[in-house]
């Protein structure tokens, strides 16, 4: 299906959305919508005929376990709700723990990179094929973005995504800022993923700003698309003509004057990067045979035994269709365990793993705990309302001695009972506040009156 040109749906921007000239689509993070009513915006534009693309940042695909059946209900629902042709995901885990490992359950808040193993590629290619028989529409996978790498991997991730599409069939959604974001973060050549990946499988392309800090790319989606960014973009545009391409802008939201210069800029680059008329391949881009290594053997069963000779006399019976071949427990174990320590080193402050880059993974530490307090921020702003300056500084402290394990509304109401608990804040008033705050969320009531009245004081003060 061709998209053309999109943005990314977001509420902080939906008007200047609407009023965009030449926008084809959107796309908007499925975990946002509900499940029965849509936003009047999009409305709005589903009824001038802009399609709406549900993008999903929960499933864990890449994760050990299989995808949660509810989680996959869900995104169905908003696929079903918007008419979409196509729903997306990433390719990644975001929790970890659990029964696999018989530990307690951790969320990252954020996408972690799949090591490139042959046990991770089963078991993702097995919770894939688990969410395509689920969804009522294709399904494309995302490239994320990594400041860290996992240590004796065995594909490339070209190789990897190309195994991937080989074995289930999936659409691909190449984000362009994520192969910068590795070339810079990993040294990865941006160039021979494109070479080796499967173009002909690409949905739609992202393309996305960040900043780069003490020689780390930060994938921040809150700043300009870059030139080297645009420059991957035309990397992929001169061997293929993607269905459509997306920008993507998640905070720090300019103008819509600045939001239309990017989308003119990725325009341009689209087409200057076109191949001829007629040319296959530019010039100085050959084609390139990829090999991918071969799967270990499995090993051979010891029960094995030769399959005797049927007796001329014996009935013929039709053989049953094969069935698809499932992951087995032990590279779901594996799998599990080798995540739940790298996240645990990550949000729980235990041992890393043999082979990380201890410096890397202190990056990754911080960013998910900066991240956490960023996301809680919005999902309840009342807290750094109420706590001022020092929301930050005590979340950040909170987060070091406490991972996420519920998702980021019940990390708010964790956060406000240990600083409760912990006697503060110091101001009567902003703790008599909190403690308001954390009693009308902590049951499945609405916001009782006392709530009401600190907003409606709030909002008094506001408006002198």
């Amino acid at each position: 299906m061709e998209l053309g040109i999109g943005i990314g749906w977001r509420p902080e921007i939906a008007h200047e959305v609407e009023a965009l000239a030449g926008i084809d689509w959107v796309e908007a993070v499925a975990e946002n919508l509900c499940a029965d009513h849509l936003p009047d915006s999009l409305v709005r534009l589903r009824e001038r005929g802009v399609t709406v693309v549900p993008h999903g940042v929960a499933l864990g695909l890449g994760g050990a376990d299989r995808p949660d059946p509810g989680r996959l209900a869900a995104l169905a629902a908003r696929a079903e709700l918007l008419g979409a042709p196509l729903v997306t995901e990433h390719i990644a885990f975001v929790r970890a723990g659990g029964p696999l490992t018989a530990s307690p359950g951790l969320e990252a808040g954020h996408l972690l990179p799949v090591p490139r193993t042959w046990d991770a590629l089963d078991v993702l290619c097995e919770n894939v094929r688990i969410a395509q028989d689920s969804l009522p529409v294709p399904l494309a996978l995302e490239n994320i973005a990594a400041l860290i790498t996992w240590p004796d991997e065995e594909l490339t991730e070209g190789q990897f995504l190309a195994e991937l599409v080989e074995r289930t069939g999936v659409r691909l959604l190449i984000d362009v800022a994520n192969l910068h974001t590795n070339h810079v973060n990993l040294g990865q050549d941006p160039a021979k993923a494109l070479d080796e990946l499967p173009v002909e499988a690409i949905a739609y392309v992202h393309v996305a700003g960040g900043v780069e800090k003490n020689g780390v790319w930060h994938d921040t989606h809150a700043h300009p698309v870059t030139a080297p960014v645009l420059e991957v973009l035309a990397e992929l545009r001169s061997r293929v003509d993607p269905p459509g391409v997306l920008l993507e802008r998640d905070d720090a939201f300019p103008p819509a004057r600045e939001l239309a210069g990017e989308l003119d800029a990725i325009r341009a680059t689209l087409r200057k990067a076109a191949p001829p008329a007629g040319s296959q391949a530019p010039v100085g881009s050959p084609a390139r045979t990829v090999t991918v290594p071969a799967a270990p053997a499995p090993a051979p069963s010891v029960s094995a035994q030769p399959t005797p000779a049927p007796s001329v006399s014996a009935p013929t019976v039709s053989a049953p269709p094969a069935p698809e071949p499932s992951v087995s427990d032990a590279a779901r174990d594996r799998t599990a365990v080798a995540q739940t320590a790298l996240l645990s080193a990550l949000v729980a402050g235990t041992p890393a793993p043999a082979g990380f880059d201890l410096a890397r993974l202190r990056v990754q530490s911080r960013s998910l705990a900066a991240k956490r307090a960023d996301v809680v921020a919005k999902v309840a702003p009342e807290l750094p309302e109420i706590l001022g300056d020092g929301y930050r500084a005590a979340f950040l402290a909170y987060a070091g001695g406490r991972p996420m394990s519920g998702g980021y509304r019940r990390d708010a109401l964790d956060f406000a009972e240990h600083v409760l608990i912990a006697g503060g804040p110091a101001d009567p008033v902003a703790r008599r506040e909190l403690t308001y705050w954390w009693r009308d969320r902590s049951g499945s009531r609405p916001p009782g009156r006392a709530t009401r009245l600190i907003r409606a004081a709030r909002a008094a003060l506001v408006g002198r």
